[in-house]
């Protein structure tokens, strides 16, 4: 029996097909993992230990019996705990929900559990995902597994370290302006933030619902297509989820035409950074692809405009946390008023309150138009932006993040600098659009190698072309 935990999803599965490996014995493999490293990374807020080996082993009961499910069945999965899984707590890193307990399956978790993954447990994130580090978490920062004394980017760090440190076999988290795609960049993993509407979001505890995704975090392209193909699907409970696009019979491209925005590589770039991600660039052409020049114009406004619509949405969305229906309730109050006030005051950290204050204060009388309005016109732009690209563009290319992994406390003091750290991230999610990063190399700070990870942006329910070039150039990038 093979002792190693395998490095992808496809080797973990084939294994098990063979039987040259138990799904108990791989399960036990990632819970010795974490047990070894959780203390130190925190990529863990609960671990389901005794739920997961007993999950496991039936997985080998339906491999002895050939009544497997797939690709995905006994493989260990880690989850954001901002998505619900039924009977178990779901805080999304916050106070106010540290006792709340999931009376439901999100329809992400519904379609694991029909594939037969085992859940290892829920990974930390910033509070109600907001943030860009995963040091905004109620229950701790995350540390990163490449240089502990560094963030693994936010906000679904968790699932980003547990993925990099072999803590678990892929995981799940949400992309709202990158949550998923900065800290796959920063911890050297592979990060997939599918188009809007491509994955239910019934079950995502809301944080801003007109961006807000589900994707896969996995240490290769193949297996983020896996999980992908696994959750994507029409839910009745999601109006806003759509039909897996079809690929048309003959449709696949020989040659590519890559757009490379010139926006991307200004002053705000690590020197570093730039360098690997034009080498990745030069491997495009290698691989045969046309790369040229292009422009979004409207780019310098993305951040401006995220930030606006995500603290108008957020400051909607946290509203429901009042201290009445569920959550935190403050025992020192002693009117209805005081209930909401306390409550809140008490359970929601410094991010939240600072969103839900200028959310309000966007969406307040008089300022409705100047701000908010004037954010989703700008949105609209950035969207047509794209829109005109892709008439003769088949990816964008760029640089996920500007800088690697900044050290723990380096910006907290800073929101404006924090915020900084989404600039080629939010455009996407503004948009709508499906984007991917993958490892592109290593930049050298103070003796450790720094992951840098390289961002694809594909057209509008694409996510099939998107991923099979991006597991090309994963190919060409293998270092």
């Amino acid at each position: 029996m093979k002792s190693a935990i395998p490095a992808t999803i496809a080797e973990a599965s084939a294994a098990l097909w063979r039987r040259e490996l138990s799904a108990v014995e791989l399960a036990a493999a990632h819970l010795d993992a974490i047990n070894g490293r959780n203390g130190e990374l925190n990529a863990y807020v609960d671990i389901y230990a005794e739920q997961a080996l007993a999950d496991a082993h039936a997985a080998d009961q339906r491999y002895a019996d050939g009544t497997a499910n797939g690709a995905l069945d006994g493989i260990p999965v880690a989850i954001k705990d901002n998505i619900l899984i039924k009977g178990r707590r779901t805080t999304a890193g916050s106070k106010i929900l540290e006792n709340y307990v999931a009376s439901y399956d999100a329809t992400a978790i519904a379609k694991l559990r029909e594939a037969g993954a085992v859940f290892l447990g829920k990974t930390n994130l910033d509070e109600f995902a907001m943030g860009s580090s995963t040091e905004n978490s109620a229950f701790g920062p995350t540390r990163n597994p490449h240089d502990p004394t560094r963030v693994p980017g936010g906000t679904s760090g968790g699932s980003a370290a547990a993925v990099a440190a072999e803590m678990c076999g892929a995981a799940l988290g949400s992309d709202t302006g990158g949550s998923i795609r900065q800290p796959a960049s920063f911890c050297g993993v592979v990060g997939l933030k599918p188009t809007y509407g491509a994955v239910s979001r019934s079950g995502l505890i809301a944080t801003v619902s007109s961006m807000d995704q589900i994707g896969p975090l996995a240490r290769s392209v193949g297996d983020a297509r896996v999980l992908f193909e696994a959750i994507r699907d029409r839910d009745p409970l999601d109006s806003t989820s759509v039909e897996p696009r079809k690929q048309e019979a003959g449709s696949e491209k020989k040659e590519f035409v890559v757009g490379v925005p010139k926006e991307y590589f200004g002053s705000g770039l690590d020197p570093d950074v730039e360098r690997v991600i034009r080498t990745a660039i030069k491997k495009c052409e290698e691989l045969g692809a046309k790369t040229k020049e292009i422009s979004l114009p409207h780019s310098e406004y993305a951040l401006a405009a995220y930030y606006i619509i995500n603290f108008s949405e957020a400051s909607a969305n946290l509203a429901r946390f009042d201290g009445i229906r569920f959550g935190h309730s403050s025992e020192r109050a002693g009117t209805l008023l005081e209930v909401y006030e306390k409550s809140r005051a008490e359970g929601f950290g410094p991010e939240p309150k600072r969103r839900i204050m200028l959310g309000t204060f966007a969406l307040s009388h008089g300022y409705y138009d100047a701000y908010y309005l004037k954010a989703q016109k700008a949105r609209r732009l950035i969207r047509n932006d794209f829109s005109r690209v892709f008439e003769a563009a088949d990816f964008i290319v760029g640089p996920t993040a500007p800088t690697p992994a900044f050290r723990l406390g380096e910006k907290t003091s800073d929101p404006l600098q924090m915020y900084l750290a989404d600039i080629y991230t939010v455009a996407v999610n503004l948009a709508g659009l499906p984007a991917i990063s993958i490892p592109a190399g290593y930049v050298e700070r103070e003796g450790k190698k720094l992951p840098v990870g390289l961002q694809i942006i594909g057209r509008w329910y694409d996510e099939e072309a998107l991923l099979g070039f991006a597991e090309q150039l994963e190919s060409a990038l293998s270092y």
